[in-house]
């Protein structure tokens, strides 16, 4: 299940996760980022270890500029607090990839 997360202090908890969170930057006005949502969601079917979460851009600008997001969607690995790797745009395979090397 991916999560939406709509406040800073829920995205500070979720980075909290022992594991990697996976974070989904997307606006809801994205065709790219409609594309790839049904994606995430099996993504983090296969990959439970991980945990999956959503941030709208136009909800919580100031966390896009923390994390200089400038394209949607981006896709965030976040392992220990640090960012471990970055896809932009829709692309399934990338996401694996980064799925694959760090959940």
């Amino acid at each position: 299940m991916v999560s939406p997360v709509h406040t800073k202090a829920e995205f500070d908890e979720a980075l909290k996760h022992s594991g990697l969170v996976v974070v989904d930057f997307f606006a809801t006005w994205c065709g790219p980022c409609k594309m790839i949502a049904p994606i995430l969601t099996k993504f983090s079917q296969e990959y439970t270890q991980a945990k999956f979460i959503q941030v709208d851009v136009d909800q919580l600008s100031s966390l896009a500029q923390e994390y200089e997001i400038s394209s949607m969607p981006t896709i965030l690995f976040i392992k220990d607090g640090a960012v471990v790797s970055k896809v932009v745009g829709a692309q399934p395979q990338a996401i694996k990839q980064a799925l694959a090397t760090y959940a």
